[in-house]
């Protein structure tokens, strides 16, 4: 007998289909040559995504494959039926960037049904065994990396003011790459807490107290706002781990807003992540201090190598078979490497590779 969740999805495809099912038989193979790819992206408000939808829409079609590239929005409940109407049309894979990882338990064992792979895309999707491959980055490294520029900016801005009182930022815990993103961070900084180096006013620590939900700048800066008022009326903040540039430029924004980085008050440093137009630009000006660099052109590049290995029959690329464990199996990976940007690197690092044109930036 079905549970009422599998039930559910029975009925919502069987529905489904009964909706796109004339489309579908008039229409010609949906697939192209070798395969047809669902691609399922968290939201475009984020630019960091839209340039992984696109370079993923392109490399794949470049290798002769048909894709759905669809974009939620944030919405989890949208991002359910946008992969239940790809396993309808009937993909080969799904590759899935998701917006919540413990959400699509249900729409995984559909696709597992339908013989369809999966591969999670830069968030490990949890609480399923139908998780086949997962590309991503070094996402403990990147955490490693946000914390060492921390600590390479204050010694240069701060050299005189020890202990640097720093506040900390998490991700989304709904993120799994957010708890990666924490402990790197505090593999580095709480040896400093520890001998008293650094110090964190507010005491607000782990990611149930520094989280942010949905990586929303919003939240941040209304967070750092009440941060500011409660704990700093007689002390400066030093600096903000912050772990996604969306993030620092509502802590900037914040920061701005009693004075930091006008007359003597110097402006904190504040780390990032994703390399995103704005907080370079924000890098040059002098008030983001450094963001980490993720080629998604090349993320892309190692998703589709997994897709053909897949289709064609043979193993895909991995590089990791121990870190992540999604709760019901450990899911076998690729990790690439994060590369840490500032001011003295950025052009080198985002220019010369063709990622961005100066046009962009300036």
């Amino acid at each position: 007998m079905l549970g009422l969740g599998k039930l559910f999805n029975t009925v919502t495809m069987g529905a489904m289909a009964l909706a796109l099912g004339a489309s579908f038989a008039s229409s010609p193979s949906v697939a192209a040559d070798k395969g047809y790819v669902g691609i399922a992206m968290p939201t475009q408000s984020s630019a960091r995504w839209i340039t992984d939808g696109n370079s993923m829409k392109q490399q794949f079609e470049d290798a002769g494959y048909e894709t759905d590239l669809q974009y939620a929005e944030d919405d989890i409940a949208n991002q359910l039926r946008q992969i239940e109407t790809m396993i309808l049309k009937g993909v080969n894979v799904l590759v899935i960037a998701s917006i919540d990882g413990t959400t699509l338990s249900g729409a995984l064992e559909l696709a597992a049904d339908s013989g369809i792979k999966v591969i999670a895309y830069d968030r490990l999707i949890r609480d399923s065994g139908n998780v086949d491959y997962y590309a991503t980055f070094d996402n403990f490294q990147v955490g490693v990396q946000q914390a060492s520029s921390l600590v390479k900016g204050l010694k240069e801005r701060f050299p005189d003011a020890k202990p640097w009182n720093v506040e900390l930022f998490g991700g989304s815990p709904d993120d799994n790459n957010a708890y990666f993103f924490y402990d790197g961070a505090m593999s580095v900084l709480q040896p400093l807490i520890d001998d008293g180096s650094i110090a964190v006013p507010s005491e607000q620590f782990g990611m149930d107290k520094v989280g942010t939900l949905r990586w929303d700048g919003a939240v941040a800066q209304a967070r750092m706002d009440n941060l500011l008022s409660a704990f700093y009326t007689d002390k400066t903040v030093h600096g903000v781990l912050a772990p996604y540039d969306g993030l620092s430029i509502g802590i900037l924004s914040s920061l701005k807003g009693v004075g930091y980085g006008s007359g003597d008050m110097k402006m904190p440093i504040v780390s990032g992540q994703d390399a995103e137009v704005q907080s370079i630009k924000s890098i040059l000006a002098g008030e983001q201090y450094s963001t980490i660099f993720k080629d998604t052109r090349e993320l892309a590049r190692v998703t589709v190598g997994m897709v053909n290995a897949l289709l064609e029959g043979g193993e895909p690329e991995i590089n990791d078979t121990e870190t992540y464990d999604n709760g019901v199996k450990v899911v076998p990976s690729y990790l690439l490497k994060p590369v840490p940007v500032d001011a003295s690197n950025w052009e080198k690092i985002v220019i010369d590779s063709g990622y961005y044109t100066m046009d962009q930036i300036k």
